[in-house]
């Protein structure tokens, strides 16, 4: 008798388990698909579930974008975890511009979908508070010796190896992958010209 309860107990772990999931695959799903701002009905619709069901593993759209964000934070820090090249800055500039360009593009939806809640989420304005300094950390990762320069050349690399560049780039300029990319080449190895090997 106390296994037939265990057994269905598990089961019933196992399917809350299986909807959780479900739920946040329907959201990453349509967040990635470019809906900024789909609502908990979409949610459920995308994971054939009821929006009770929804709401009964999630509180509100801010718990669930929670777990969404958690899951393109792993992809970033991955992204991010690439092997520093032993080369000269001029190198690694040029592998650390790929690496952001490649890394913006993958996760533009979520960020616009990000910038679209932050207004009204104090868990993604406490986010978005702690993606520059992380930025910032990263790019003295790659090159440490930037730390000697110039504050107006190391804040003005920042501004343009940001999403925030990046989505001017392709959202307002309209710009192609490839010439975005270009552009950010471009003004980031005009600011350093003078300072980098």
């Amino acid at each position: 008798m106390r296994a037939e309860v265990d057994a269905t107990a598990d089961g019933r772990t196992l399917r809350s388990e299986r909807s959780r999931k479900k739920i946040v695959d329907a959201l990453f799903d349509l967040l990635g698909e470019g809906h900024l701002t789909p609502t908990a009905k979409q949610v459920a619709e995308r994971a054939d579930l009821g929006i009770r069901t929804v709401f009964r593993h999630f509180a509100d759209m801010d718990t669930l974008f929670e777990q969404v964000h958690d899951r393109v934070r792993r992809n970033i820090v991955d992204a991010t975890a690439a092997e520093i090249p032993d080369a000269p800055p001029r190198k690694r500039l040029e592998a650390l511009i790929a690496q952001r360009c490649e890394l913006f593009e993958r996760v533009s939806p979520y960020w616009k979908a990000t910038e679209a809640h932050r207004s009204r989420s104090a868990f993604l304005t406490e986010i978005h508070q702690s993606d520059t300094p992380r930025l910032r950390a990263n790019l003295y990762s790659w090159l440490p010796e930037f730390r000697a320069l110039p504050s107006e050349i190391t804040d003005s690399l920042e501004m343009v190896l940001s999403p925030e560049a990046w989505n001017r780039l392709r959202t307002e300029q309209k710009l192609s992958v490839k010439r975005a990319t270009s552009a950010v080449h471009h003004i980031a190895f005009a600011l350093c010209e003078d300072v980098i090997d």
